[in-house]
């Protein structure tokens, strides 16, 4: 029972690692997935997808999922 745990871009850097698989036993939400995987705070901003879905950090999430980390995303110039 696992949750594969994938990081992007700067978060990506910070962290030092671009993926961790998470023992799905005891993680009820998104937010718990950071927390197990990450093992820092949680940024000021965060995206957060499961399974290639936008969710929030209260999003449940279950055995087999796929949960994704991303920087906010900032524009450019029009």
């Amino acid at each position: 029972m696992s949750i594969t745990v994938r990081f992007f871009a700067s978060i990506r850097e910070r962290l030092g690692k671009s993926e961790a698989v998470v023992d799905a036993g005891d993680i009820r939400t998104v937010a718990d997935v950071w927390a197990r995987a990450a093992g820092v705070p949680l940024p000021a901003r965060l995206l957060a997808a499961v399974n290639l879905e936008h969710a929030h950090l209260e999003s449940p999430v279950r055995d087999g999922d796929e949960v994704g980390f991303f920087p906010p995303v900032t524009g450019g110039a029009v």
